[in-house]
């Protein structure tokens, strides 16, 4: 259930009652603080302005048309017209039975939306590097989130499958073969192969001819290209799938829509963006001049979508992107997880969509842009030797380092259960580091916050979950055992329980604002309450009634934070 959007619906009734205009915002918002209440509603201070009245009187009379009857202790006026709303004990302990006899915590579906989340976009014939570890996890993220509220998601692995590169690539296998020369098709030789073709073309004129010839027979379709072009692409995504497979990110080759699906697409979007006027000749090439955005000297930028030679353009592919996503996947929203640096770019190619009315203003493109990894030093996040980090390596080393870590912290356990634990820990640890962080700044990676068991990392969310659940296992019961109601004692049960009853309130800010860390500060709110609620409440000693009552908030605390984590892509433990 959730309590904010009720709360803020009937405020708003309560605004249109005492005399406000229709939809005016009743701005209900948790309270910072207990001595505030639950829930404070900051809409009366703007309205009351705009009716010249005033704000504490007019607040009075939004509390006298407030039916909040058996959901509110008490609701007061403060300061200089808040309102500030403390829920009903025996309402909150009643929502609490419902979350805790709820598979889904009594989280409500949403009306579904077809949604397609862009995220990871690796390159064929390249590793992934450290540079697709956060589109990668924080758009899984969000997509988790999504389809836990009921939507039908499309995954979009945008892979940079197509262009100029595979002409290179091509023409350097054709010249081994000529020499009886094989090439390795393994990821990391294939690196190595990568920079070496890089080199020939631009230092040998003959090669980069071939290339370039190569890349027009590619995409007009000639058979023995498109058969070399096929085995780059088919290594790269093993190799993508064992870095998704062990990171438990739910991108499989089914999502893979690269940027080749739409090479037939692209000849009629200019022919078509020609035809309406928007694009024109200039210089040879094919430009849609945009009036938003402006050069140095003033004037409409122009952006190029097909140049003299006739190639095409990143803009031109991201351009029928949109319009595919609309025409053929029908898509409501369209959200892509593509780092800062490409903002305006994109901002440019939607503008030419929406001109030339290829995705109605209703369909919501959203640009959820993500800052930089950074090492200690500021400066983005490289090998010692300064070159970029591969993502295979990253969890490699985040592995034997957790692994370290579990053997101080646990010799006793087995070879084998030591083994599970630490690779648990160790992506937990990568991927909670990234999303516990604001999207929109850069971060620093840091392995030993990472896998410090204080603080807002994975293995202290971890641990939160593995000694509740052990628990119970000291109690020797379960859910069905438990025969007495939740019933509130004490100031730490409420404010606990008020806590888990917003769950709700955390998934749909995530879903909405695709900001997977307000899940995480959620989650580590919660933990800190349950630790204060553990210290002032005896569980296993109390007398049976309360025992039970509190057994009852200990097991939907560790259903929260167990749903909550699997929600951002990190499995729990039942022993650390």
């Amino acid at each position: 259930m959730n309590i904010q959007a009720l709360i803020n619906n009937k405020v708003a009734q309560a605004l249109e009652a005492a005399g406000a205009p229709a939809g005016s915002p009743a701005a209900v918002r948790q309270s910072a603080k207990a001595q505030f209440g639950d829930y404070q509603a900051n809409g009366v201070m703007g309205v009351a302005k705009k009716l010249g009245m005033n704000p504490r009187e007019f607040a009075q009379k939004v509390i006298d048309c407030l039916e909040l009857d058996g959901i509110t202790e008490k609701v007061e006026i403060a300061g200089p017209g808040f309102i500030n709303i403390f829920l009903d004990k025996a309402w909150l302990a009643a929502r609490g039975e419902e979350a805790l006899a709820s598979e889904r915590l009594a989280v409500n579906a949403d009306e579904a939306q077809t949604i397609v989340v862009d995220y990871s976009a690796p390159n064929v014939a390249k590793e992934m590097h450290v540079g697709h570890l956060r589109s990668t996890i924080i758009g899984d993220a969000v997509v988790r989130t999504l389809e836990f509220l009921g939507h039908n998601v499309i995954r979009a692995n945008h892979l940079g499958d197509w262009g100029t590169q595979f002409g290179m690539l091509i023409a350097n296998m054709e010249r081994k073969e000529k020499e009886g020369r094989d090439v390795s098709m393994n990821i990391s030789d294939l690196e190595g192969f990568y920079r070496e073709s890089k080199v020939l073309y631009d230092e040998d004129e003959e090669f980069g001819k071939t290339a370039r010839n190569f890349v027009v027979r590619l995409q007009s379709g000639d058979e023995y290209c498109l058969d070399k072009w096929r085995q780059l692409v088919s290594i790269t995504l093993k190799q993508n799938q064992r870095n998704y497979d062990r990171l438990s990110v739910s991108l499989t080759d089914a999502n893979v829509m690269g940027e080749s699906m739409y090479n037939d697409m692209l000849a009629p979007v200019v022919a078509d963006l020609k035809q309406k006027g928007l694009a024109v000749e200039s210089d040879g090439a094919t430009v849609v001049f945009l009036d938003e955005y402006k050069n140095k000297d003033g004037d409409p930028m122009g952006v190029i979508i097909q140049k003299r030679d006739g190639g095409y353009l990143y803009t031109t592919t991201d351009i029928a992107c949109a319009k595919y996503r609309y025409e053929q996947l029908h898509a409501d929203r369209v959200l892509y997880f593509i780092d800062s640096r490409q903002h305006q770019h994109l901002m440019m190619a939607w503008s030419i969509v929406r001109k030339a009315g290829y995705v109605p203003e209703e369909v919501s493109l959203e640009h959820h842009a993500f800052g930089m990894m950074l090492g200690k030093d500021g400066r983005p996040f490289k090998t010692r030797a300064g070159g970029t980090v591969r993502l295979a390596d990253l969890l490699d080393e985040a592995e034997e380092r957790a692994n370290k870590l579990i053997e101080e912290k646990n010799p006793e356990l087995s070879a084998e259960e030591k083994a599970k634990i630490a690779t648990t820990v160790a992506m937990a640890a990568v991927k909670y580091s990234d999303l516990s962080k604001h999207r929109t700044t850069d971060y620093i990676f840091d392995w030993d916050n990472m896998l410090a068991f204080e603080g807002n990392t994975a293995p202290y969310m971890q641990y939160a979950y593995t000694r509740i659940a052990s628990i119970f296992k000291r109690a020797n019961v379960e859910l069905k055992d438990l025969t007495f109601p939740i019933v509130i004692n004490d100031e730490k049960e409420q404010a606990l329980l008020s806590k888990l009853l917003q769950f709700e309130e955390a998934v749909q800010s995530v879903a909405r604002e695709g900001q997977p860390h307000l899940m995480c500060t959620y989650l580590f709110e919660l933990a800190g309450l349950f630790s204060s609620f553990y210290e002032a409440c005896p569980i296993l000693n109390a007398e049976e009634a309360v025992k039970q009552s509190r057994l009852k908030l200990a097991l939907l605390t560790a259903n929260t934070l167990k749903k909550g984590l699997d929600l951002l892509g990190i499995e729990t433990l039942e022993r650390m």
